[in-house]
């Protein structure tokens, strides 16, 4: 250790060059440096090995046998930071082998992650996608360790520690089967509030929501018959009941086996948007990453 703090980069490299040359002359013309300021740097580099590493020879200098045995590591070495140092190479998706890493939800899954697979498997087929649960207190440590690349979530929630872009703004749709002999129009309040809803508790157990905070304001209740963790569990139950569910509209769009209806009061929203820590905010690689997915949505 104390002979590393007395190197620098630039005896490195003079070593480097003097026992691939094994001249001092040849050496300096390589290096862009004169012959004395060479042989500066050697009598600095024998000092610091305790070794004359090159000596007189009939044909030039021959290296010791310290520094036959520095050759090989210090090339490597060399050669190790010039990568570290190179400019970032531009990103090729078609050549790419990433894993990347998403933290989302059922409803990022839905609406963000499915639409992307198509595209993301077309070009860049060498890749790997992983989703894990969120789990918004922990964002900005998950980020910091590297446990995500992307999070998506609500901006409401953001973490002002995490970079982010907004995907797009959310609303609020009421939803039942097919057929639905209450859903043929928009109903009333007193109608809304009659029909039996099943919500999603991220918190699970849940019975009181948005859309229940709307109601309260206005003096209103709605009856809700079952709460569930999750959206995918919501669309079987909508799909083979008579409950009725407000859900996201991107959730419910297109979707043959339910009929949707505009609600008969205001039911904020919100904007998705997608998260990232600092440490892969310059990343070629992470940065077609994040352009595909908003391209996506």
């Amino acid at each position: 250790m104390n002979n590393l703090r007395r190197l620098d980069i630039n005896l490195l490299l003079t070593l480097d060059v003097l026992l691939a040359e094994h001249n001092v002359t040849r050496a300096a013309q390589r290096l862009n440096l004169s012959q004395p300021s060479v042989s500066v740097h050697l009598a600095k580099l024998r000092d610091i090995f305790a070794d004359p590493l090159l000596l007189p020879g009939p044909r030039g200098m021959r290296p010791t046998a310290r520094a036959d045995e520095l050759r090989e590591p210090l090339r490597e070495a060399l050669e190790a930071l010039e990568r570290a140092v190179a400019p970032a190479s531009a990103f090729d998706p078609a050549q790419a082998v990433h894993t990347w890493r998403i933290a989302a939800t059922d409803y990022g899954e839905s609406t963000i992650v499915l639409p992307a697979m198509s595209g993301l498997r077309a070009k860049a087929p060498g890749t790997r996608l992983a989703v894990i649960d969120l789990t918004p207190p922990q964002l900005v440590k998950q980020a910091e360790q590297g446990v995500f690349d992307l999070a998506l979530h609500i901006t409401e929630e953001a973490p002002l520690e995490l970079h982010q872009r907004v995907l797009f703004t959310e609303h609020y749709v009421l939803a039942g089967r097919i057929g639905h002999p209450k859903l043929k129009r928009k109903p009333s309040r007193e109608e809304f509030c009659a029909l039996e809803h099943v919500m999603v508790s991220r918190e699970g157990g849940g019975f009181f929501g948005v859309t229940d905070k709307a109601l309260a304001d206005v003096g209103l209740q709605r009856k809700v018959v079952l709460s569930v963790p999750h959206f995918l569990m919501v669309m079987s139950v909508l799909a083979s009941t008579d409950l009725v569910a407000m859900l996201p509209s991107r959730l419910v769009r297109g979707n043959p086996a339910l009929q949707v209806v505009d609600a008969p009061l205001e039911v904020p929203g919100y904007e998705m948007a997608m998260f990232w820590g600092e440490r892969l905010h310059r990343d070629p690689a992470h940065k077609w990453f994040r352009e595909h997915l908003a391209a996506t949505v």
